[in-house]
C-alpha cells in the first residue's frame, strides 16, 4: 500500500469518525432540548387563561384551586380605575407586584385618599382576618398572590 493511499484512508476514517461523533453530539444536544414533563411544567403567557371578575379585575390560576383547601398561586390583574371595598380573608396571602402600581389601604372605612402606592417589584403580606382594600389607579396592575385555600373574602359594610 502506498503512503498516499494510507494517508487518504486515515483521513477518510477520521472524517467518518468525526461525522459519527458530530451526529451523536447533535442527537445528545437535541435530546437535551426536550424537557421531561414529569420534571418541569411551563406556561407561556399565551397559555395563561384569564377570567374576568365583576370587581373590575381578572384572574388566572397557576397552581392549585383557590376555592379548595391547600396551596394556590394566582395572577390578579386590576384594571385601571378599579378598587375593592374593605374586606378580609381568613388566611394570610403573600403578594408580589409584577407590574404597574398597586394601591392599598387598611380599615373598615373606604377612603381612596388613604391609598398608599406599592410599586412593581414589591412584596406584601395581607394578614388573615385583617381589613384592607386595594386596586389600581391610572394603569393596569398585575399581582401574583400565593396563599392557602379556600381563598374566601368577607366584605366589611
Amino acid at each position: 500500500m502506498s503512503t498516499l493511499y494510507k494517508s487518504l484512508t486515515t483521513l477518510t476514517l477520521a472524517g467518518i469518525l468525526g461525522l459519527v461523533v458530530l451526529t451523536a453530539s447533535i442527537s445528545i444536544a437535541s435530546a437535551g432540548e426536550e424537557l421531561d414533563p414529569k420534571a418541569i411544567s411551563i406556561k407561556l403567557p399565551k397559555d395563561i387563561k384569564w377570567i374576568a371578575n365583576p370587581s373590575g379585575s381578572e384572574s388566572a390560576v397557576l397552581v392549585g384551586d383557590p376555592s379548595k383547601p391547600g396551596l394556590y398561586v394566582v395572577l390578579n390583574k386590576w384594571k385601571a380605575n378599579h378598587h375593592s371595598r374593605p374586606h378580609s380573608h381568613p388566611n394570610d396571602r403573600f403578594i408580589t407586584v409584577l407590574s404597574g402600581t398597586w394601591w392599598v389601604a387598611t380599615g373598615a372605612d373606604y377612603n381612596p385618599a388613604h391609598f398608599k402606592p406599592v410599586p412593581a417589584g414589591s412584596f406584601v403580606t395581607h394578614y388573615g382576618n385583617e381589613i384592607h382594600y386595594d386596586g389600581a389607579k391610572d394603569e393596569d396592575t398585575v399581582l401574583q398572590i400565593v396563599g392557602i385555600g379556600p381563598a374566601t373574602s368577607k366584605r366589611v359594610e
